[in-house]
């Protein structure tokens, strides 16, 4: 009997060993143990001014953003937890906005290390919510991500509902600026969007960077360069109620202007493009194809001189090149119309011109023409019921057409409505280019036909980026990838895409500038890109 209580005792015991050995205690450094410190913080940042002392840094230019170096006081702590951290499953996580590796949330992990940072965490939130003014949550959104070479994280804001203070914790190997990986923060214009960068944040080990999520906190993580290094680190958001200031209203941007074709005859069909994709029974073949994915790209398709010129020109000629922004939407650069040598003009004009819209609406059975003939199939006639019903939803039940415009006015801006529309630029693609999926593109999403026709990338490799990738949107469910159209010289890619889908240029990465040798040099694309509107 005794035998038994003493061994009773002794598992209690054991137990409770265990439990403590299940958490590491990790102390704060002295820069967050210092009252002075914590008060003198706190007045900065409330007057939004600037504030250095020992291993701490407030800045508030663009937006309040604070640097603890030894953010834990031990070393040794700093090393297990690294070792802890790197021996987790990591995920690839992929999209319009990112690549890198991230584990799940860290709030239920129990090795000894993690579990003592996330009560370090708990202790640093009450010396947070003192600093910033804001009751915080004890609620801390925590997980761990690994960039290595090519990872990236575009420009955005971090705001999502709660979303109050973001932090990263870096476990790094001695790192340069030339490793990429910079935490780079964006100035912002009178719309609340982001213009340049005007500070980058190096990764150091042992360094707590936090910021405040608000309108105008946008940054991102630029590209890793180092092909031997990796950037650890321990991110996340500390909750809170919403900001008092209401966020303003999106900024949506003004349309890019449509214009009807022009009039151009078949003379520059016949002067241009492939004949083979003028015989009228194998665009009846496209036409099939096309109906059934609605998506088709076709090989060699402008006359091989043509195709030469046009390359040649587009690589020598002095074009004037401007970058489009901003960067939470899009980096690239379109050319001045106005720049262009006489054969690429000449090109432009061609995917405008009349006989280009006819030759479009021969090859998809879309409505671009008015020589084509109007679809009055059932599932035609549904969708302009669907669209219909919605106006008048819209309307609160009443015809959208007020009752004092008279017929022939209505029949006026009804012709007018359908007159088939295009929109287009010359891009440049190089190192560092990409468009973003966003909410402006997903509200006003409409029914329309893509063309992009690129040149210059018969080197061009997948790994690279500068893939266009369609995607489905359905609210409350993860996007659906539907296509992906790779770049390929003299092959017209033609796609069409409905109200619910959207589309992005993957991010081009490093790699694109880069040889197997390890030498650099500028390596890039143009592509003419058309949206037609029936």
């Amino acid at each position: 009997m005794a035998s038994k209580r003493q061994q009773g005792e002794g598992s209690a015991t054991d137990k409770k060993k265990k439990q403590k050995k299940s958490e590491e205690t990790a102390e704060l450094g002295s820069a967050v143990r210092d009252e002075r410190v914590k008060c003198a913080v706190k007045e900065a940042w409330s007057q939004r001014t600037r504030y250095s002392q020992g291993d701490l840094e407030l800045d508030c230019h663009p937006f309040p953003h604070c640097i603890i170096k030894n953010f834990l006081s031990s070393e040794t702590f700093a090393e297990n937890l690294q070792r802890e951290l790197l021996g987790l499953d990591f995920c690839e996580n992929s999209s319009d906005l990112y690549k890198f590796k991230q584990t799940d949330d860290l709030k239920k992990r129990t090795e000894p290390h993690i579990a003592g940072l996330r009560s370090a965490l708990g202790h640093f939130r009450s010396w947070l919510s003192e600093v910033v003014g804001v009751e915080l949550e004890p609620t801390v959104e925590i997980s761990c991500a690994r960039y290595e070479y090519t990872d990236v994280l575009l420009c955005h804001d971090d705001e999502l509902e709660g979303r109050r203070v973001a932090f990263i914790l870096y476990l790094v190997p001695p790192w340069q600026s030339s490793d990429g990986g910079t935490l780079d923060l964006f100035s912002t214009d009178g719309n609340f969007q982001p213009q340049s960068i005007v500070k980058s944040l190096l990764p150091s080990w042992n360094t707590l960077v936090l910021f405040e999520v608000s309108p105008v906190s946008f940054h991102q993580v630029s590209e890793v360069l180092s092909q031997d290094k990796c950037r650890l680190s321990v991110s996340g958001w500390f909750h809170g109620l919403s900001l008092e200031r209401e966020r303003p209203p999106r900024h949506i941007e003004p349309p890019v202007p449509r214009t009807p074709h022009l009039p151009r005859d078949e003379t520059l069909l016949l002067e241009w493009v492939n004949p083979v994709y003028l015989d009228i029974s194998y665009q009846e073949q496209i036409q099939e194809k096309f109906e059934d994915s609605s998506e088709i790209q076709l090989k060699d398709f402008l006359k091989e001189e043509k195709f030469r010129e046009v390359s040649e020109a587009l690589r020598l000629a002095q074009i004037q090149w401007t970058r489009r922004g901003p960067p939470n939407k899009r980096c690239y650069e379109v050319a001045s119309l106005d720049t262009l040598p006489q054969c690429v003009s000449t090109c432009w004009e061609l995917l405008r011109s009349e006989a280009f819209f006819l030759l479009l609406s021969n090859f998809t059975g879309l409505r671009l023409h008015y020589l084509c003939p109007a679809g009055d199939d059932d599932e035609s006639k549904d969708e302009e019921k669907e669209e219909k019903k919605e106006q008048e939803d819209a309307g609160d039940g009443e015809a959208t057409g007020s009752s004092n415009e008279s017929p022939s006015a209505n029949a006026s801006r009804d012709k007018e409505l359908s007159t088939p529309v295009c929109c287009g630029e010359l891009r440049r693609w190089s190192h560092g280019s990409y468009t973003l999926l966003h909410d402006g593109e997903a509200s006003r999403a409409e029914y329309a036909l893509d063309l992009v026709l690129p040149f210059g990338c018969a080197d061009w490799q997948s790994e690279f980026g500068g893939f266009t990738c369609y995607v489905a949107t359905e609210e409350d469910e993860e996007d659906e990838e539907l296509l992906t159209v790779y770049p390929e010289d003299n092959s017209l890619a033609l796609v069409y895409r409905d109200k619910e889908t959207l589309k992005f240029v993957k991010h081009v990465n490093h790699k694109s500038s880069s040889d197997s040798a390890g030498s650099s040099f500028c390596r890039s694309f143009h592509d003419f890109s058309f949206v037609y509107y029936e």
